[in-house]
């Protein structure tokens, strides 16, 4: 399991963006499950959590399955390429705790491409039929 310290180690996003609380489950180069607990304290909670942020969430947990997978990984920005086949069936609701599930498909150089969904207690919130990554080293790195 990774926690903060480890996900902020792995990640260049601070609060309140941050939006990956915990890695459950990770094995570097095939796939990993991370969580995010929902609440109402959160300041974009309005009428119910933005599905964007589902998907900015789904999309750091593929930043930290591409962190532990390519090697020497120092990098200061994860840029998405784009996403493709998103489909969102479900929203989570406060109390919830997202589970994102990430496959690495390909890497390729700086460039990652990935596919998974979400889901609350077996519930599909989201599936992703694939996203592109790009993560730029760090200068000297």
């Amino acid at each position: 399991m990774i926690g903060q310290a480890g996900i902020r180690r792995l990640l260049p996003h601070r609060y309140p963006m941050l939006l990956v609380d915990r890695v459950r489950a990770a094995e570097p180069g095939a796939r990993l499950v991370a969580e995010k607990a929902v609440t109402a304290a959160e300041p974009w909670f309005g009428d119910g959590y933005p599905r964007v942020l589902v998907a900015e969430s789904w999309a750091q947990s593929a930043g930290v399955l591409a962190a532990l997978s390519i090697e020497d990984s120092g990098f200061d920005v994860v840029l998405l390429g784009g996403m493709k086949g998103v489909e969102f069936l479900a929203d989570p609701a406060p109390g919830d705790v997202v589970e994102h599930h990430v496959r690495l498909v390909r890497a390729a150089g700086e460039s990652v491409l990935f596919e998974g969904h979400s889901e609350v207690r077996g519930k599909t919130l989201m599936k992703v039929a694939s996203m592109t990554m790009a993560l730029p080293r760090k200068a000297g790195g």
